[in-house]
């Protein structure tokens, strides 16, 4: 849990009474409820420990991924899985784009790493070249790559990316792809370069697809076994709960969960585009189930007063003050959101 440190993160509705929470970018159409069902089920079950090997979620994992079981780790979310491979891999150089999740250089940082960073360009933030310039010029131990980026909602071009891999894999350097809210979008898994790239870890979550954010569940792909073995014997063995296990097989199968928040999401993206520019911000592209905004310093605190969160992006390296983050939900809520940041704006005494 953090101590003593300020959250560096979107979803607190704990410290502050909020209605709706547009900080967290899960599936709008919420947990299914089948899955509500397992984690009733499981919570007879907790007595017991959980299964330290995952046996039935791998197996799940496996036949959904259509990857071999010994390619799969499960962890108490992704973001325990990023520690556990910074952990095993104790990179003295790490590279990243900037802006980008948090918890990349958070958990480097933690393990040593010098951080490199690569600048993204407003309003458009695509990575280009210079990333494969960087790599060849830097040499890191580690490079973090995220699909679509979080926080700018802009898919990774696949060529850009077998490049950056076939530098990494010729100068010894390890990739993680971060592929958690691939799901939402159009772009394409990377799976299909792993027999090719051992260097190459892909990250997955039911944090977003299954809005599984309070069970802490997710996995990672790799063909690189020892690799995987080194992440494990750096994790607790019953690190993913009993009810997180059973949720996590439960979302499995309801592929049809994330087809149709998948489906609603163009439209309503648009719409909360056209919103956030009528009231004069500026609205980065985005393929993903959010949006990255430029407005007045001062907007999340605002709409804290009608209960509604927004992500104050400030702390993301190559932001700053002014940039927010905020999740594309179900139309009413999206109609809420934009009529509070209406009311928000014509309210002079904050701005």
């Amino acid at each position: 849990m953090l101590y003593g440190t300020k959250n560096p993160h979107g979803g607190d509705v704990y410290g502050t009474p909020i209605t709706l929470d547009f900080s967290s970018n899960v599936n709008p159409f919420g947990t299914p409820p089948n899955v509500i069902a397992a984690i009733r089920r499981a919570a007879a079950l907790v007595r017991q420990y959980p299964d330290p090997y995952c046996r039935a979620l791998t197996e799940a994992i496996s036949a959904q991924e259509g990857v071999g079981e010994s390619m799969i780790l499960c962890g108490a979310g992704a973001a325990e899985l990023i520690y556990a491979y910074c952990g095993a891999l104790q990179p003295q150089k790490a590279m990243e784009l900037a802006p980008t999740f948090l918890e990349y250089s958070a958990a480097a940082a933690h393990f040593g790493a010098k951080l490199l960073r690569v600048p993204l360009l407003a309003p458009d933030f695509l990575p280009d070249d210079r990333l494969l310039d960087a790599l060849q010029e830097e040499k890191p131990d580690v490079l973090f790559l995220c699909t679509p980026n979080n926080p700018t909602g802009r898919l990774l071009d696949h060529a850009l990316l077998q490049k950056a891999l076939d530098i990494c894999l010729a100068q010894g350097t390890h990739a993680l792809l971060d592929e958690c809210f691939l799901d939402f979008t159009h772009g394409r898994s990377a799976k299909n370069l792993l027999s090719q790239y051992k260097n190459l870890l892909i990250l997955k979550a039911f944090t977003k697809n299954y809005a599984l954010a309070g069970m802490r569940v997710g996995y990672c792909l790799t063909e690189n076994p020892r690799l995987l073995s080194q992440m494990a014997a750096g994790s607790q063995p019953w690190n993913v709960s009993l009810p997180a296990q059973q949720a996590a097989i439960a979302a499995l199968q309801n592929p049809g969960w994330i087809t149709q928040a998948k489906a609603m999401l163009p439209t309503q993206r648009e719409a909360l585009s056209r919103g956030l520019r009528s009231l004069g911000f500026t609205v980065c592209p985005s393929q993903a189930n959010y949006l990255l905004f430029f407005a007045p310093v001062g907007l999340d605190r605002a709409l804290q007063k009608e209960r509604i969160a927004i992500r104050n992006c400030e702390n993301y390296p190559g932001l700053g003050s002014g940039w927010y983050r905020i999740a594309v939900r179900l139309e009413e809520e999206n109609n809420a959101l934009i009529a509070a940041m209406q009311r928000a704006m014509e309210d002079e005494s904050w701005h």
